[in-house]
């Protein structure tokens, strides 16, 4: 997943959307947040704070050995103020309105800003503490009353405008014609059109939403952390291996428990723990401890928060003109409309719960011969499930872990097949100040020997990060001033105890190449405008080129390479590998299904109307699972309402079904792969040009035509997946 940042769009171009899986937005601390103004007179000594001036490390690489906590707010207060100083020169111009004193001039701005909210955001995220929730709680409402400063203006609107209007008989190329034509959307679905009045009331909405989204994300890494179940009992945790025992006793001495074992929360609702416990009542205390980790009536309670947040949103919709949240929202997605989308995910539905059927049936089997009396519960489905894949692919998730060592599937794997594509290299910088000691840094070489990019991987989980794994940048590829992209990688997967290794299962290696390849798109961008490089894309298509980086992971000569056994060097057997290749359509039923059902919900809730009352949470929920007939008790959705950080939290709200419509794409261009031979450098080549390259300077319809010679089918998404 990538996490745009708060201000994604906008700081490049200044008109912000607060997303991300990382909500955020700011005025000036003494002034209500529904009145921004130029934030104080007083600028801070930029040779006292690092942030108000660009790094003199190599790409401009954050100095986090220099930043300080305390620098932050000074830094954003003095970067909106040049911002909002920048963008009144632009609207006050008394020139007739061109491009280039107004659609590229505004590319031009906002460098404090920008600098500031990269390395902000991606810091709250990867690695927060208490005063870094503190600052980002201020922020917010800070950076949502600029951003309407800035989009609301109507002299700014009123040349943008002109130069909309006059598009198609100015000597524009064809890239400058969308970007124009993207501010002007931009503007407008931001409010410029509103009257006065209800421009105040947006701003108002705006701030609301850009807090609750801030609060909601705070209450849910705390709720996640205070949710971690401790295990008292060695006993119980019979099934653990020794590796996944002694991380559990490790991170229970971090919190001063000796002598216990923890298992912390992952985001999603299974917790990869289940899959191994043989203690049927620890499964389901573990399963319950991730399923209401936001529903204990406590300050952590998200419920009230997404309440209004609904509300408001379904609000702002009605206020611009849309009957809903999710058709607002989705007029700039390559799905168009809401139905558009649904229709996806619902003619999906038949088919993967009949799977998820299939495999209960298949796993009451194996509880039935073992003499056990009671019914498949949810909290029992990864125990089972992995029963049965032994039993029908003889595989063991224990024989295969010792053959994914972190290291060699990021650099004989992730690496490797970068290189056999794209031609580009790797190097280790120990030199560069990272954020957090598991960081690690390598510079990217291209073909040619020249220096492409940053690259940053933080791969181990702790309490300080919040959950799941995503892509973002510090450093914007710019071509108005040759910037070169810095790029990260998040992830969660559990950090061995000292002096052991990083092993992991394959779930977590197809997470490393997934996230590569949001990182390749962020890399490989060369688009001179900074709003329309790399991943500024719809949400619909930026998953299309991570989750096309997957199917290397099984490439027979990139498996080859990585798949080593940690301690002998020895390459997987074969046998083992054709049980992994037949195995990947396993669990596709219940995969599919819980899915879906997330997607479901998010779409359930942000096609409420606006005039529709505060809605019961819990109650909504399982009317929603019901009226798209995906309320299998023992599948519950990947996400529930209450801790669906992508929808509530960032910048997925009426998105969640992207990640389907994008492997509709990646499936399908895998298929032009294979037809043209497979893992090549030409081929690599022209994905790059045609796609990686381009970000978002082309209609994204228009772009994988272009590719693949024609639209997506969804033939081999459905094969892939094994439903059909």
């Amino acid at each position: 997943m990538t996490r745009p940042l708060v201000l994604a769009a906008a700081i490049s171009l200044a008109l912000a959307a607060c997303n991300g899986q990382a909500p955020d937005s700011q005025a000036s601390q003494s002034q209500s947040p529904e009145q921004p103004t130029e934030a104080a007179d007083v600028t801070p000594d930029a040779s006292e704070n690092p942030l108000l001036v660009a790094s003199t490390l190599p790409f401009q690489a954050p100095p986090f050995d220099k930043i300080k906590d305390s620098d932050y707010l000074p830094a954003f207060e003095a970067g909106m103020k040049q911002h909002l100083a920048e963008m009144r020169e632009i609207a006050d111009n008394p020139e007739p309105p061109t491009f280039e004193n107004t659609i590229e001039a505004m590319e031009k701005t906002g460098e404090t800003l920008s600098r500031v909210a990269h390395i902000f955001f991606g810091l709250v995220q990867a690695d927060t503490n208490d005063e870094r929730q503190k600052i980002q709680e201020e922020i917010a409402p800070k950076l949502a009353a600029h951003q309407d400063e800035i989009s609301l203006d109507p002299k700014l609107f009123e040349r943008v405008k002109a130069i909309y209007d006059q598009r198609d008989t100015l000597d524009l190329d064809p890239v400058q014609k969308r970007l124009v034509e993207r501010d002007y959307d931009e503007l407008v679905r931001a409010g410029a059109q509103l009257s006065d009045a209800d421009k105040a009331t947006m701003r108002k909405l705006n701030v609301e939403e850009s807090s609750l989204s801030t609060k909601f994300h705070a209450m849910l890494v705390a709720a996640a952390a205070k949710g971690a179940v401790v295990v008292d009992d060695k006993a119980r945790l019979d099934g653990l291996s020794e590796g996944d025992l002694a991380a559990a006793a490790q991170d229970a001495a971090a919190r001063k428990l000796d002598g216990k074992w923890l298992f912390a929360l992952q985001n999603t609702t299974q917790q990869p723990v289940l899959a191994s416990l043989k203690d049927r009542d620890l499964r389901a205390e573990i399963l319950e401890a991730s399923e209401t980790r936001t529903e204990h009536n406590d300050e952590n309670d998200t419920r009230k928060t997404i309440q209004r947040l609904a509300q408001l949103r379904a609000q702002k919709a009605k206020l611009l003109g849309f009957d809903t949240y999710a058709a607002y929202s989705l007029g700039d997605q390559m799905a168009k409309t809401p139905d558009q989308a649904l229709k996806l995910l619902t003619d999906t539905v038949p088919a993967a719960t009949a799977k998820a059927r299939s495999e209960i049936a298949e796993m009451q089997k194996v509880i039935d011969a073992q003499g056990g009396d009671f019914k498949l519960a949810a909290s029992d489905w990864d125990f089972y499930a992995e029963q049965v894949r032994k039993a029908q692919y003889d595989l063991d998730e224990s024989q295969i872990r010792p053959y994914f060592e972190l290291d060699s599937v990021l650099q004989n794997g992730v690496f490797f097949a970068a290189n056999q594509l794209y031609g580009i290299t790797f190097k280790e910088r120990k030199d560069i100040p990272v954020y957090n000691p598991d960081v690690r840094v390598f510079e990217v070489f291209d073909k040619d020997g020249s220096s492409l990019a940053l690259f940053y991987c933080d791969y181990f989980k702790r309490d300080s990060k919040s959950g799941g794994a995503w892509m973002d940048v510090f450093v914007d590829q710019n071509g108005l001033t040759g910037t070169k992209p810095v790029v990260y990688n998040v992830a969660n997967f559990t950090k061995p105890a000292p002096g052991k290794p990083a092993l992991l299962s394959f779930d977590d290696v197809t997470t490393m190449f997934h996230e590569f390849g949001h990182a390749l798109h962020g890399m490989f961008s060369d688009v001179k405008y900074p709003s329309i490089s790399g991943t500024s894309t719809s949400r619909d298509f930026v998953e299309f080129p991570s989750q096309f980086n997957e199917h290397w992971a099984t490439d027979p000569k990139v498996f080859a390479n990585y798949a080593k056994h940690y301690e002998t060097g020895e390459p997987m057997p074969q046998e083992l590998v054709d049980k992994i290749k037949k195995s990947l359509t396993f669990n596709q039923g219940y995969a599919t299904t819980e899915y879906l059902s997330a997607a479901l919900l998010d779409m359930a809730w942000h096609t409420l109307p606006a005039d529709a009352p505060l809605q019961d949470v819990d109650k909504f929920e399982a009317d929603a699972l019901k009226k798209y007939k995906v309320d299998l008790p023992e599948v519950p959705p990947r996400y529930r309402t209450s801790y669906f950080d992508h929808i509530w939290g960032g910048g997925y709200s009426a998105g969640y079904y992207a990640y389907f419509w994008s492997e509709v794409l990646d499936d399908d261009a895998y298929e032009w792969f294979k037809e043209h031979g497979g893992l090549t450098a030409e081929n690599g080549q022209t994905f790059r040009d045609k796609i990686l390259s381009r970000g978002n300077t082309v209609d994204l319809a228009t772009l994988y035509r272009d590719f693949r010679g024609k639209d997506p089918s969804v033939e081999p998404l459905l094969e892939n997946r094994g439903l059909k």
